[in-house]
Formats: structure tokens, C-alpha cells, sequence
């Protein structure tokens, strides 16, 4: 009995090693990362990405403080 348990034992075994070895690894999906273009800011230069950046006149600012600066006194 105990023989015919170990050769069970070895066969699964074997079946399994197998299965493991001749099937096709699976790939997992690059992760999408989604990108926005970068924006330069009028005033300091630093490149922020656009949707964080701050828009006036076609010119882009990283922040309001920066937006507020260089916009003309009047």
C-alpha cells in the first residue's frame, strides 16, 4: 500500500513540475500611466505638469503667487 501511495505521490509530482515548465508564462499588463505635458512657467521657469498649472494670457504659472507677479500693475 505504502508503494502504490509513493508512486501516486511521484506521479502528481511529475504531472505538476510539468504543467509548472511547458506552460506559457503569464505576462502582466504594463501599468498605464497616464502623462500630461509639461509646462514651463513664465515666471520662474520651473515645469510643472500642465494640469497642475495655472493659465493666463497663453502663458502658464506653477502658482498663483507667480501669476499674480507677473501680471502688469494697473
Amino acid at each position: 500500500m505504502a508503494r502504490l501511495l509513493t508512486l501516486i505521490a511521484l506521479f502528481v509530482l511529475a504531472w505538476w513540475l510539468w504543467q509548472r515548465f511547458t506552460r506559457p508564462k503569464r505576462r502582466r499588463p504594463p501599468t498605464a500611466v497616464k502623462s500630461q505635458p509639461m509646462v514651463r512657467c513664465a515666471r520662474c521657469g520651473m515645469h510643472v505638469p500642465q494640469g497642475e498649472a495655472l493659465a493666463h494670457d497663453n502663458r502658464w504659472y506653477c502658482s498663483r503667487d507667480h501669476l499674480e507677479q507677473d501680471r502688469p500693475a494697473g
